[in-house]
């Protein structure tokens, strides 16, 4: 925005013979006058303004970077992948070993509970619960027998890598090393009977569910999958 105005007229151009009080009245007038013709009104200067889409020159869409993967939901955790076939072979023997013993006291009465796997077709498995010590320690030892969907599970204090035997079980199993989360980190497929070597995935886990042997193949039951434990 700008203004411009005219120089003001001089008193040099007045008559210099007429007393300057009597034309004080019209210097006044006069000077106002030029003044207000003088000045020119303020011209707004236009705005600059952007091009136009038309008008912009042509330039390259700038490039976006592709979102970042997502984070595989086991990235960092420990889990021993479930092969293809199994390890050891299913058993060629229905029912218990014949070596198995006399039980010499009989079952423990466990509380009951039930695992649910939530990325399997499976059914959910109802489990007898061993938490202390001496349940623990026994599990299905001397049992000749376990329905199709039926367990037992072992809920432990400490997350470690824990370790199990066929120590007096006559029975074939699979065990599933599940961690706190409800996480398989691994399986124990066809665990021989009456086998007194430890089984173990070198994962830590919190529950250990032990199921009859091939029951984890036959509902597509796989280590990385999840469960939920009710009734724990």
């Amino acid at each position: 925005m700008s203004s411009r105005c005219a120089p003001a007229t001089r008193l040099s151009t007045l008559a210099p013979l007429v007393p300057l009080a009597s034309l004080a009245p019209a210097l006044g007038a006069l000077l106002f006058g030029a003044a207000l013709g003088a000045c020119e009104r303020r011209v707004d200067e236009p705005t600059p303004h952007a091009p136009r889409a038309a008008d912009a020159p042509d330039r390259p869409a700038p490039e976006v970077a592709p979102p970042e993967p997502a984070a595989a939901p086991n990235d960092g955790r420990c889990i021993a992948p479930t092969p293809a076939t199994p390890e050891r072979p299913p058993p060629s023997r229905v029912g218990p070993d014949p070596a198995c013993p006399d039980d010499p006291t009989g079952p423990f009465q466990l509380a009951t509970g039930k695992v649910i796997f939530l990325d399997a077709k499976a059914p959910d498995v109802t489990v007898e619960v061993a938490r202390r010590e001496k349940e623990r320690a026994r599990g299905l030892m001397y049992r000749k027998s376990m329905p199709e969907n039926r367990g037992m599970i072992f809920a432990f204090e400490q997350r470690t890598n824990h370790s199990f035997w066929m120590h007096n079980t006559c029975i074939p199993l699979d065990m599933l090393f599940i961690d706190g989360d409800g996480t398989i980190v691994g399986i124990e497929e066809n665990t021989p009977t009456l086998n007194d070597s430890t089984f173990d995935v070198g994962c830590p886990s919190t529950y250990v569910l032990e199921v009859n042997a091939g029951w984890t193949r036959r509902h597509g039951v796989v280590a990385g999958q999840k469960v939920r434990i009710e009734g724990i």
